[in-house]
């Protein structure tokens, strides 16, 4: 498992890791102000921002050849997690959603660890299957794979994060070589099924959705939260009121503001040149994710790299969407920045995955079977080893 000798020192990204860094702190800083200047209030993210680096250094010793072989039972932890979830989760009253598990005094979110279990799990399966990824059967046993974990969120219910779980599985399709004519039928079926969905919702989610669409909509109530975040947004102007000296973010008018609303923090305390250094640094960290992806001659890894980018791109896409109002409220948390020893963690973890794939030396494994040059030269027997030599689950 521990395999230095399939790595490249020389090829660790240190802009991704740099960016990283820098996240960290900018994030600690924020989150200090956040909880007034309380420094006790941020140790356990403190905590769990340096056990993160130090899981960085473990992964980037991982041979990810030897770990992605056993990809079923990481996929059976990861249902297995969300099973527990369902039985002994709380927090169904407070957040709506049954999604914390508590061990002790300590509390964690299972789906938020799932997320990379899923990715990981996900990519190895397309690796190993990606040559009929475009045939009916096999693309229907693809999206039952991943349609168990979404559908067991949904039970919690967690409708923001079973969306993030659809978005980063998305990708990694894509880039595993869906054809276009499934794309665009499942494109529609999204549309549709979408549309029924929010027809039909009610209680705080309906809320969400029209206070979305009318932004003027009950201000002193279910839209409260989003319009104290635009007003703290605004106020912050250039350069910003200052730490700690935020009137929004320091007197309580905004609620969550330690997680989901964190980024109106930042805007009103650091202004626009603040929020635009963050931006900046979120775009290198992503940028570096592409380029490893795209780098890589693995296909495991360019799928599994592909997946990590898209689950910080869109937390990060809807976290500051919605405080600006162009995405509904939901309670999704800011890499880096939200409170939530388990979220920082994972982050983390998926960071340190990725600098392990951009060192991982791609080998040449003597009984795979080149299935592009044998469809390109001889398109019978490719059906014939299609047929043959894929594994039926």
């Amino acid at each position: 498992m521990f395999n230095l000798k399939k790595k490249n020192i020389k090829d660790l990204d240190i802009i991704l890791l740099l960016s990283t860094l820098a996240l960290c702190v900018f994030g600690l800083v924020v989150l200090y102000s956040a909880y007034g200047g309380n420094m006790a209030a941020i140790r356990t993210q403190i905590f769990s921002t340096i056990l993160g680096f130090v899981g960085i250094v473990l992964l980037c010793t991982m041979d990810l050849d030897v770990i992605k072989r056993p990809f079923w039972i990481i996929y059976g932890i990861s249902l297995a997690l969300l099973v527990l979830t369902l039985i002994f989760g709380t927090g169904l009253d407070e957040w709506g959603a049954k999604s914390w598990v508590y061990i002790g005094s300590f509390s964690i979110q299972p789906a938020e660890v799932v997320k990379v279990l899923l990715i990981f799990a996900f990519a190895a399966y397309l690796d190993r299957y990606q040559h009929a990824i475009n045939d009916p059967l096999r693309l229907i046993k693809t999206l039952a794979f991943v349609a168990i974990p979404i559908l067991l969120i949904l039970l919690q219910p967690d409708f923001g994060t079973a969306m993030v779980y659809i978005f980063f599985i998305a990708a990694m399709l894509f880039v595993a070589g869906l054809s276009w004519k499934w794309i665009i039928l499942f494109a529609v079926v999204g549309l549709v099924g979408g549309y029924l969905v929010l027809s039909n919702l009610s209680g705080y989610r309906a809320d969400r959705i029209e206070n979305f669409l009318n932004p003027s909509r009950d201000t002193s109530g279910s839209n409260w939260q989003q319009q104290q975040g635009l007003i703290a947004i605004g106020s912050g102007m250039l350069t910003g009121r200052g730490l700690l000296q935020g009137t929004q973010s320091q007197y309580g008018y905004i609620p969550e503001k330690e997680t989901d609303f964190i980024f109106s923090v930042l805007a009103e305390e650091l202004g626009f040149i603040g929020a635009v250094i963050m931006l900046l640094l979120f775009a290198i960290m992503i940028l570096r994710l592409v380029r490893i992806a795209k780098k890589s001659h693995n296909s495991f890894i360019s799928i599994m790299v592909t997946g990590l980018a898209a689950m910080l791109f869109i937390h990060i896409f809807e976290n500051v969407g919605m405080t600006i109002g162009l995405m509904p409220v939901t309670g999704i948390p800011l890499p880096f920045f939200s409170s939530g020893g388990t979220f920082q963690l994972i982050s983390l973890a998926v960071i340190g995955l990725a600098l392990s794939a951009s060192m991982q030396k791609t080998m040449k494994d003597p009984e795979a079977v080149d299935y592009e040059t044998i469809k390109v030269i001889n398109p019978s027997s490719f059906k014939k080893i299609n047929k043959a030599k894929t594994p039926q689950v």
